[in-house]
């Protein structure tokens, strides 16, 4: 009895952010919740405003200092993660995010998710995922054996002046072609980073991507991140070189999940956009028609347009791929000011192969369940953040 205790003593209880859910889904991989950990860096704001980005606020487009300085405190802040990862023994890390927090003269970057064991030996590396332990069982039953959490990031801008010959541009109604281009090799950088990042992973695909749009606290200055899973899949190999050697896909892990059932494989993530000014003589016309009530047809016809083109260069990227699909598109309109928006189209182009299903003939309800807040913070008159899984 004696002997019993003092093993009950010897045991370490251990604060995991995983829900039962989750729980229950790492449990059927083999898993067991351990500890949740933190990595961090800390930057000071001035450094960040004093980086001498003045004139390429002026023209538009990418701001490299920016955009390595955020990579650099986004790095750090994973290196320490995994050194907490590797202190605490964890055989894999899931719902792993990289967080921007703004303090007062400060940024602080943030890698936060939750350590889990393996029950029995394994001879497989520590790995690192963004998804959480839901979307981990969906994405490792769909064929993707997870290796490394991976971001690619940009940090740019719209240009302040907007540049001289997008100022006489705007003069006239339709696409802002300089934008266009701006936009779209902004947007893809992030894309072309992350799978870079993949790759030197040896992963063959990013599954879960995400993608956000943060201020970093440079006037009309943003960054655009795109966080994922590098991960392998043996089978998809024959697709991933048809799209350079790694497939990208911002499908949900239950879509993932469904489309492997159906035989499709994600091929790439796919952006369109467009930049568009409704012209100063629409502007002033669109003005007078907003003083009575109706349709503003001016704007009607802008915003069908770029979403028109958007649209049609989603349609075209998939077809020079050879996809089949273009599942999950989601459209935002985005108001740059001066009478100008950006319509951006984004969706993950798709194709059917042989030899892709599915481990399991159906995903348990553990897995599809969403977990709810059971915090709620009314003093601020807001709902309480989850930083660990900040979806819920």
């Amino acid at each position: 009895m004696e002997k019993e205790t003092n093993n009950n003593k010897s045991k370490t209880t251990k604060y995991s952010g995983l829900s039962g859910n989750e729980m229950y889904c790492v449990d059927l991989l083999g898993y067991r919740p351990g500890n949740l950990i933190v990595g961090n860096s800390v930057f000071s704001m001035g450094l960040l405003g004093g980086i001498g980005s003045g004139l390429r606020t002026i023209v538009g487009g990418e701001i490299k200092q920016v955009t390595n300085m955020i990579f650099q405190g986004r790095q750090l802040s994973l290196e320490r993660f995994e050194k907490e990862l590797a202190d605490n023994q964890g055989d894999g890390a899931s719902g792993l995010s990289s967080e921007l927090i703004f303090h007062q003269g400060n940024i602080e970057f943030l890698s936060i998710g939750s350590t889990i064991h393996a029950k029995n030996q394994k001879n497989q590396k520590s790995f690192t995922s963004s998804a959480d332990g839901q979307e981990l069982f969906c994405q490792w039953d769909a064929g993707y054996t997870p290796l490394s959490f991976v971001f690619g990031n940009v940090a740019y801008s719209i240009g302040v002046g907007r540049g001289f010959s997008g100022f006489f541009k705007q003069m006239a109604k339709g696409e802002v072609h300089q934008y266009s281009d701006i936009f779209t090799t902004t947007r893809n950088l992030a894309l072309e980073r992350i799978t870079a990042e993949a790759k030197s992973k040896n992963a063959n695909s990013v599954v879960g991507v995400r993608t956000s749009i943060i201020p970093v606290g440079i006037s009309g200055v943003q960054e655009m991140v795109m966080i994922g899973t590098a991960s392998s899949n043996p089978e998809i190999q024959k697709v991933a070189d048809m799209v350079g050697g790694v497939t990208t896909s911002d499908l949900t892990a239950e879509e993932t999940w469904n489309i492997a059932k159906l035989g499709y494989v994600p091929m790439k993530l796919i952006l369109g956009t467009s930049v568009y000014s409704l012209g100063l003589v629409g502007g002033i016309a669109s003005a007078f028609k907003n003083l009575v009530k109706g349709e503003i047809s001016q704007l009607t016809d802008l915003i069908y347009g770029a979403r028109e083109e958007s649209l049609g260069k989603v349609q075209a990227q998939a077809e020079e791929i050879g996809a089949d699909d273009v599942l999950g598109i989601k459209t935002y309109v985005y108001d740059i000011g001066g009478g100008v928006i950006e319509f951006l189209a984004i969706g993950t182009a798709v194709k059917k192969i042989d030899g892709i299903a599915t481990k399991s003939q159906q995903l348990p309800p553990q897995a599809i369940i969403r977990d709810k807040d059971t915090f709620i913070d009314t003093a601020n008159y807001s709902y309480g953040t989850n930083l660990q899984n900040p979806r819920k």
